[in-house]
């Protein structure tokens, strides 16, 4: 039934019936992510809780942090969230990527990127790491570095320092083919059993989509579960 309904009624629909952090993280501009894309994180998330899968939740691109704010307000007891950015510009695309994404770097680096709700765009920010601890403390939640800890540098710098924990969730919304392929391998080693990984970008990007399509094709123990309005796939 939902299938039918335009895009800005699935919208609505899906802002009635999430909690009202989404609508908050929404109006304040912390997020591209739609309320649909909202919706399918919450549900993941907590179908993860549900089933006992063991883990963290983690986000590769944390931006402004709307979307690792609403993930991290789902913690439970045992859990951390961990979140892997920059806090910067954002790199550029490789040689296995779209000219769509070429061309959307090209709109960043000239330093006309708009941002949310036309706000500035969040890479051209001074300290966009305490940008983002400040936008968890509107939210009641504290980066402390140990329930939540937001690592900054790049993803090769910055992930190997955790390889040692278990991840129940994973949020990739890093756009490009090696970043993202990057973090797949990584959640290849540490998903637990059950657990879910999201790609973001998987119908933006032909990079992201390649990087997912390429590591599924070495990885069987991974699954999709879908493809819209995000993909999933599923460690089994």
């Amino acid at each position: 039934m939902l299938e039918r309904l335009t895009q800005r009624a699935r919208g609505l629909y899906y802002r009635s019936v999430l909690p009202p952090t989404a609508a908050q993280i929404k109006s304040l501009g912390l997020t591209y992510l739609s309320y649909e894309k909202l919706a399918s994180l919450l549900r993941l998330v907590r179908q993860a809780k549900a089933n006992g899968v063991s883990g963290d939740f983690v986000e590769f691109g944390v931006a402004l942090g709307g979307s690792a704010i609403f993930i991290a307000s789902e913690l439970d007891a045992g859990r951390a969230f961990y979140g892997y950015d920059v806090f910067g510009m954002i790199p550029p695309p490789g040689e296995q990527d779209d000219e769509k994404s070429r061309r959307r770097y090209a709109v960043i680096s000239s330093g006309k990127a708009v941002g949310i709700i036309g706000r500035q765009y969040y890479g051209y920010m001074t300290d966009l790491h305490s940008i983002v601890c400040d936008n968890f403390r509107r939210f009641g939640m504290s980066v402390d570095g140990q329930r939540i800890v937001l690592r900054k540098g790049t993803f090769e710098q910055t992930v190997p320092q955790d390889a040692h924990r278990a991840v129940s969730v994973a949020h990739i919304d890093c756009d490009w083919y090696e970043p993202v392929l990057y973090c797949l391998v990584d959640a290849s080693k540490r998903v637990s059993p059950g657990g879910f990984v999201i790609l973001d970008d998987y119908n933006d990007y032909g990079g992201c989509r390649k990087a997912v399509e390429e590591f599924l094709a070495s990885h069987p123990e991974f699954e999709v579960l879908q493809t819209q309005p995000n993909a999933v796939i599923q460690r089994v």
